[in-house]
């Protein structure tokens, strides 16, 4: 590998490893979502590890975030970090509702989730959790960002991607499926993710516009299926709604 496909396997590997929360990743795990053999994800990893931007529990196997990382985080955070913004409409989300409550961003063709407050009610979907990456249409926080990406780019990543998505995340996610919930996210102005991730786990999402106007990030609430069946689903969406504007109109006077 050279040149700027090395950086973007680098970036790959990074972002996987950030992905793993505190449960880290195994090199083989790592390789499997890079599509890096697993010799060449040894190597970077090691090379890595070697300027602090990963670290390896030794008597787990598993790769962490490195102390660069952090340092690095620290920084950036100054400019780009806008959970203090949204952190206390989700405690007010998961107060109202319940249910846990989550802050995503898009990041190119990806939702990362930033930061997420957990709800009261004992029973909890646990799909989302601070640092996990799905593609746009995954997801509720997902879905809600591409139902609102402009509908030439949304129709194209759908083309683009359909078969990728379906291979992963199962035939659900398929072009034509997909395009349909993208519809009915624009219909109603909320995502709905009826446990297709993991079977019993619901979640709702609203997007969250930056000051041009664009789909910047994502508001979700997730939890068992009983909690979310029949109307208090719209219920829920209109709450995440309104949250959503509130949180809108806050970022864009940043």
């Amino acid at each position: 590998m050279q040149g700027t496909q090395l950086i973007a396997r680098v970036a790959a590997v990074l972002r996987r490893v950030g992905s793993g929360a505190s449960e880290g990743a195994t090199t083989a795990e790592i390789a499997a979502a890079t599509g890096l053999p697993r010799s060449t994800a040894q190597r970077v990893l090691a090379a890595l590890a070697e300027e602090g931007f990963v670290d390896r529990d030794a008597r787990r196997g598993r790769w962490f975030p490195g102390p660069e990382l952090f340092l690095l985080g620290s920084v950036a955070a100054e400019r780009y970090d806008v959970t203090s913004t949204a952190r206390d409409v989700l405690r007010s989300l998961a107060e109202k509702t319940g249910e846990s409550a989550f802050f995503s961003a898009r990041r190119g063709t990806e939702t990362v989730c930033l930061a997420g407050v957990e709800g009261s009610f004992p029973l909890r979907s646990h799909v989302l959790h601070e640092g996990i990456r799905f593609p746009l249409g995954v997801a509720s926080a997902g879905l809600a960002v591409l139902a609102y990406l402009p509908v030439e780019d949304a129709r194209d990543y759908l083309g683009q991607r359909g078969e990728e998505l379906a291979a992963t995340y199962g035939r659900h996610h398929e072009a034509t499926p997909l395009a349909r919930r993208v519809a009915a996210t624009r219909r109603r102005g909320y995502a709905v993710n009826p446990g297709l991730i993991v079977p019993g786990s619901w979640g709702v999402g609203a997007v969250v516009f930056d000051r041009a106007g664009a789909p910047a990030w994502a508001l979700s609430l997730t939890g068992v299926e009983s909690r979310f069946n029949g109307e208090r689903t719209a219920a829920l969406g209109t709450i995440l709604l309104e949250a959503a504007h509130t949180l809108s109109r806050r970022l864009a006077r940043r």
